[in-house]
């Protein structure tokens, strides 16, 4: 259940990821939601006391990975070959798909293209147990917060692209409100843990001093 979304019905961009009941991340996340319900969110994103880092971040990716399929998923009408023919987060900043694997020298395309690529190659990830083990006593690859880092970097780029190009859209719809409280969460959780480069952050920068400004 996403923590900002759970009682609304929203239609999502790619299959909702689920954490099996039952397990000690669905306990972590339902913590989470409780306390995101506080209404402090840099509070909300510390990490709980005596839990596993690597845990707390593989919850909370997966959750961000259902925030932003649903916010997405609001505006993919307006988000089409024609309108948005590039990847693009305002005028200065361009994107261009590459997963390192299938696609390994940057290929330009157009933001539903690149979108669809992302959200397919996050939930590959997120469905691999061994990058993201959802059952007690498996433990986290070594690496695990570098593969979380990129992740969420990437996940970015949809926040960006929608609020540069889509926010009209967003307003219109009345999603203002659940695009703003959403991207304040994510960046309070990057910023708690350093996981994501000041560098790539730079498309929303006014937005998220705003955002962040003495809270």
């Amino acid at each position: 259940m996403s923590f900002l979304f759970g009682t609304r019905t929203a239609k999502t961009f790619k299959p909702k990821k689920h954490i099996p009941e039952g397990t000690h991340q669905y306990d972590l996340m339902k913590h989470a939601a409780a306390t995101l319900g506080s209404g402090n969110l840099r509070l909300a994103v510390m990490l709980p006391e005596g839990e596993d880092l690597n845990e707390w971040i593989a919850v909370n990716t997966v959750d961000f990975f259902n925030q932003i399929n649903m916010l997405y998923g609001t505006i993919t009408e307006f988000c089409t070959e024609d309108s948005c023919p590039v990847m693009a987060a305002g005028p200065k900043y361009e994107y261009h798909w590459a997963d390192g694997q299938v696609v390994k020298k940057p290929i330009k395309c157009s933001a539903p293209k690149y979108i669809d690529y992302l959200m397919t190659w996050v939930q590959d990830q997120l469905d691999d147990e061994c990058l993201f083990p959802s059952k007690i006593g498996v433990p986290f690859p070594k690496n695990f917060v570098l593969i979380a880092k990129t992740i969420l970097k990437r996940l970015f780029r949809v926040y960006a692209h929608i609020y540069h190009q889509h926010f009209v859209e967003v307003v219109q719809l009345g999603e203002e409100a659940h695009l703003n409280t959403s991207f304040k969460h994510f960046i309070f959780f990057v910023q708690e843990f350093s996981l994501i480069e000041r560098k790539e952050l730079a498309p929303l920068q006014e937005l998220i001093e705003k955002l962040t400004c003495n809270k």
